[in-house]
């Protein structure tokens, strides 16, 4: 008789995760900026799968990136939320991924939202990559 392996439950997030990768792939003109968010910061990392390099990446943890957080005006966003640190951060995030990029070389990308609703955090790092510059 033999054992059975145990099964691997998936969070939503995961399971969401993988279906959106099903259809979200990076190509070298366009790479994939991938958001993730943990419960005090904001990353986010262009990605080329044809290699599977990192081109560029910025987080909140960065001196550059908490420089930037009080310069974001957050009147453009139209946000209600009751703290903006966290949105005014991942748009800082945005901006300076955006400008990474396009110290690479790179004008357009594929978002991939990594499992995350598009919403709060997760679109203000794609409207930050907007306004500095990135296409998706």
């Amino acid at each position: 008789m033999a054992i059975k392996s145990k099964k691997v439950r998936l969070s939503p997030r995961e399971r969401s995760k993988i279906r959106i990768r099903k259809r979200v792939i990076g190509s070298a003109e366009r790479p994939r900026l991938s958001v993730f968010r943990s419960s005090m910061h904001t990353y986010a990392q262009i990605i080329s799968d044809v290699n599977g390099r990192t081109l560029a990446s910025a987080s909140t943890l960065e001196g550059e990136v908490k420089s930037q957080i009080a310069a974001v005006k957050l009147d453009d966003l139209n946000s209600t939320a009751k703290s903006s640190k966290g949105i005014a951060a991942a748009v800082a995030v945005g901006l300076v991924v955006a400008q990474r990029a396009k110290a690479a070389g790179l004008a357009s990308v594929v978002f991939d939202r990594n499992g995350y609703v598009y919403h709060g955090r997760v679109k203000a790092v794609a409207d930050g990559a907007r306004q500095g510059g990135l296409e998706f």
